[in-house]
């Protein structure tokens, strides 16, 4: 199927708000002010707080979901996307992706509010932070009252780069993680070219809907500070994957990064690793950072709550 008409109308309205800006400061300001009068999410049958918790360069901001009502039967660590240079606990990839799924999955949901790169901060800051929640949320984290519950770890985008090298950690030491859930991973670099068809597909659309190769070395870039002898630990699909938990990609149709989770698919079966994929059909990349009524949406929400809710059925390695 074909982008979803969705996106073109929501691209329309962004560069419209953006025209009269002049200079890059007023784009950012048109651009954060846009982003601003989007619809929120919310719901009364969630509960959330903000907390920090410890970590190795100072304490680590951390919003955590949990239902208003029922038994908490699972936890998850998220870590949102953004291109490691971007990124917050509002956005919808953060706060909506969470609350939904501490619904859909009675689960406690912890949001990592990682430091962000730029010239200051580098690898391995950023996965710091989000390794220390991990460490935090499999030790103290939990409620004594809910036990033993299987705890997943997961992410989108770069975030899903941080998740996977997260539980990369967990499994070499610490406490491994029940389950892994990866919203179109950026985990290779060079990333391997998407197909002709969903390529050219792609092409018809505005060009900040894109990851453009100039745009994706920026962001290696400002990750690590160069984009040659990256380590594995920064862009884990060059890391040994063998013993991590079950594993469950979503995949947009359209998306210059879909061609990274396509390969892990294929490392990880090639490792052993359990592994399953959902295909979000007419989707661009970071459709999880919308809060807009599309299936796919729905659907790849649902998928991830029913991986967290398999974790549920093997014992915990807590």
């Amino acid at each position: 199927m074909p982008v979803d008409p969705f996106f073109r109308e929501y691209y329309g309205r962004l560069r419209a708000a953006m025209a009269g800006a002049t200079s890059e400061q007023e784009a950012r300001v048109a651009l954060e002010d846009f982003g601003r009068r989007q619809k929120v999410w919310t719901s009364p049958d969630v509960v959330v707080e903000d907390i920090d918790v410890p970590g190795p360069h100072g304490p680590v901001p951390v919003r955590t979901y949990r239902p208003a009502h029922g038994r908490l039967t699972a936890a998850l660590l998220w870590a949102h996307g953004g291109g490691f240079v971007a990124g917050d606990l509002d956005m919808p990839e953060a706060h909506m992706v969470c609350g939904e799924l501490a619904l859909r999955a009675d689960a406690l949901v912890v949001s990592v509010d990682y430091r962000l790169a730029n010239e200051s901060v580098r690898y391995p800051l950023p996965l710091d932070d989000v390794h220390a929640v991990w460490t935090w949320l499999s030790t103290d984290g939990l409620p004594e009252e809910i036990g033993h519950v299987p705890i997943g770890i997961g992410g989108a985008s770069a975030g899903a780069a941080l998740a996977l090298a997260t539980a990369l950690r967990g499994r070499d030491g610490g406490r491994p993680a029940d389950a892994l859930l990866l919203a179109y991973p950026f985990v290779h670099f060079p990333v391997p070219a998407l197909e002709a068809s969903a390529a050219a597909e792609l092409s018809t659309q505005d060009p900040m809907a894109r990851l453009a190769p100039p745009v994706i070395e920026h962001m290696v870039r400002t990750f690590v500070g160069r984009i040659s002898d990256l380590p594995a630990e920064a862009f884990p699909g060059g890391a040994l994957l063998d013993g991590l938990p079950p594993t469950h990609i979503v995949l947009s149709e359209y998306d210059d990064l879909r061609p990274s989770g396509e390969l892990l698919k294929r490392q990880l079966d090639e490792s052993g690793v359990p592994v399953a994929t959902l295909l979000a059909e007419g989707m661009l990349h970071g459709h999880l950072n919308f809060v807009a009524d599309l299936p796919r949406i729905d659907e790849s929400l649902a998928f991830f709550a029913t991986a967290l809710g398999e974790a549920r059925t093997v014992p915990s390695a807590r």
